[in-house]
C-alpha cells in the first residue's frame, strides 16, 4: 500500500518569538509524538522542488521522543548510505523562546515524558537539569546550532545533533550559550571559533525560523516526523516514535511502486 504524506501548504505562517507562551505542547507515549498547534502570521512563499530524493528528519535536540529515536534514527541514515539516499535534518522548532515558567508543574510534566521515553526507548536520561531553580526551555538555539553545523560541515550534522542530545538529556547541561558546544566541536574535529561565529550570526538565526516554517509548510506539527522526498511527493517513513525496521520497510514499499 502506497503511503502518501499529501502535502498541505499553509497559506499562513507565524510569528515565533509573539506566540511562545501561548505554545501547549502535547506528547503522547503511546504514538511517541510531540505536537504543537499551528501558526499564524504572513503568507509562506512558494516551496521550490528539486528534482531528486531524500529522507528528511524532521525534529528538535530538545525533543524527549528525538531523543529516544535517536538510536533508530542513525541506522536509518546508514541504510540510506548505502542506497545513496542523501538524510538531511530539518529543525521543527518544539519551543523556540520557551516562556514556561519553571515550576514544579513543568518540571513533573518533563520529567514523566522523559522517563516514559526511557522506558520505551531505552535511552539514558539524567535528571539533575530538576535541581535548576530557574531554567527557561527554549529549544531555538539548540536548532540554531543544528543549523549552523549544518552550513559548515554538513557530513557531520547528524552526530553533533546526537551529542546535543545526549550533553542535554544525560549531562544535563544547558544549550542555550555558545560554550557548550565546545566539547562536542572537538569530539567531531569542528573548529569551535568559526561555529561560534555562525552560531551568533543573523543569518543563522533566519536559516534557523526557515527551518520553523518550511516544516509547518509541510503540514508537519508533531516529532520526530521522518518524510521519504520523491521530487515534488512526500511520504510518511515515520511519524512519533518509530523503528529503523518499521521505517526501512516503509521506505522499500515505497521504492516498488
Amino acid at each position: 500500500m502506497r503511503v502518501l504524506f499529501i502535502l498541505v501548504i499553509f497559506n499562513t505562517t507565524f510569528s515565533l518569538m509573539s506566540q511562545t507562551k501561548e505554545i501547549n505542547i502535547n506528547c503522547d507515549p503511546e504514538t511517541g509524538l510531540c505536537t504543537i498547534p499551528d501558526f499564524l502570521g504572513e503568507r509562506d512563499e512558494k516551496i521550490e522542488w528539486k528534482e531528486d530524493s531524500e529522507i528528511i528528519y524532521i525534529g528538535d535536540p530538545m525533543c524527549s521522543w528525538c531523543w529516544g529515536i535517536s538510536p533508530q534514527l542513525n541506522a536509518l541514515q546508514r541504510y540510506g548510505e548505502e542506497k545513496s539516499i542523501p538524510f538531511t535534518l530539518v529543525m521543527g522548532g518544539l519551543r523556540p523562546g520557551g516562556g514556561e515558567e519553571w515550576n514544579e508543574q513543568f518540571k513533573n510534566f518533563l520529567k514523566h515524558h522523559w522517563e516514559e521515553v526511557n522506558k520505551r526507548s531505552g535511552q539514558p536520561f539524567g535528571f539533575q537539569l530538576f535541581d535548576l531553580e530557574e531554567f527557561n526551555y527554549d529549544t531555538e538555539p539548540a536548532c540554531r546550532a543544528i543549523v549552523t553545523v549544518r552550513s559548515i560541515a554538513p557530513e557531520k550534522t547528524l552526530s553533533f545533533y546526537e551529542l546535543t542530545q545526549h550533553y542535554f538529556y544525560v549531562q544535563s547541561q544547558d544549550p542555550k550559550q555558545a560554550i557548550f558546544y565546545q566539547p562536542i566541536c572537538e569530539k567531531l574535529g569542528i573548529d569551535f571559533e568559526l561555529f561560534s561565529q555562525h552560531f551568533a550570526s543573523a543569518d543563522m538565526k533566519q536559516a534557523t525560523n526557515q527551518d520553523f516554517r518550511l516544516s509547518r509548510q509541510w503540514g508537519v506539527s508533531g516529532f520526530p516526523t521522518v518524510l521519504f522526498r520523491d521530487k515534488d511527493q512526500l511520504h510518511f517513513l515515520g511519524r512519533g516514535y518509530s523503528t529503523y525496521e518499521q521505517m526501512k520497510m516503509r521506505l522499500e514499499e515505497i521504492d516498488k511502486e
